[in-house]
């Protein structure tokens, strides 16, 4: 058993362990292992060993190895959890299973579009800029339930679910506690957050999923 296959095993075990013990009662997580960066060969380990949700933060790479993986290995479910620009709507409908970085008018709109010309559904999130940091992509918390509605009842898109990415220097903490309020607000039922050091804490408050990639995969090049 290589690295990533033996560190899969580590980190689904504490997923686990951190859903029986959460006191919102989550007991489903969803582990999504971050793959970004890393090659085919890299991560046909992680598929060896039967895992099958991936994440992936550009179009672009993931267009470059996924359809092969997928010719290979069957039932694999593909996030995009990185920002998403309107001009590559089509390519990530047609790619992606689901799209968690819902975050503008302009990015609701042009999915709408492409969903309708494909016949393709992906499942979508709204990403949450809990922290307002000006470099990060993401909604206003404050207007995070309005721009759901917006996305039900103007683009008829239905939103499942919310993600966020918390400041790197702050305790996570009250930033998922946050995006779980919001997810209350907005009627939605998922929750996309924590990351390889705080996965657990995430479960802690409620996460329906969790994204880990350097606890899997090792440190990014």
């Amino acid at each position: 058993m290589n690295d990533a296959s033996k560190n899969l095993k580590l980190v689904q075990e504490k997923i686990a362990i951190a859903a029986q013990d959460a006191s919102s009662g989550s007991k489903d997580v969803v582990l999504v292992a971050v793959s970004k960066t890393f090659d085919a060969d890299e991560i046909r380990p992680v598929l060896q060993a039967g895992h099958r949700v991936f994440g992936e933060n550009r179009v672009q790479e993931a267009a470059t190895k996924w359809p092969a993986l997928r010719e290979d290995y069957p039932g694999i479910e593909l996030h995009l959890i990185g920002p998403l620009q309107s001009n590559k709507a089509k390519e990530a409908v047609a790619l992606f299973d689901v799209i968690e970085t819902v975050d503008r008018e302009k990015i609701a709109a042009a999915l709408a579009a492409e969903m309708a010309k494909q016949e393709r559904k992906p499942h979508l999130y709204v990403q949450v800029n809990t922290g307002l940091e000006e470099q990060k992509a993401g909604i206003d918390p404050r207007e995070t339930a309005e721009f759901v509605t917006r996305c039900r009842e103007v683009h008829g898109l239905t939103i499942e679910g919310l993600m966020c990415i918390p400041p790197i220097d702050e305790n996570p903490g009250p930033h998922f506690a946050l995006l779980e309020k919001l997810s209350r607000e907005a009627g939605v039922e998922k929750l996309s957050m924590g990351m390889s050091a705080d996965y657990e804490t995430a479960i802690q408050f409620g996460a329906t999923s969790v994204r880990v990639g350097s606890a899997i995969f090792g440190s990014r090049y």
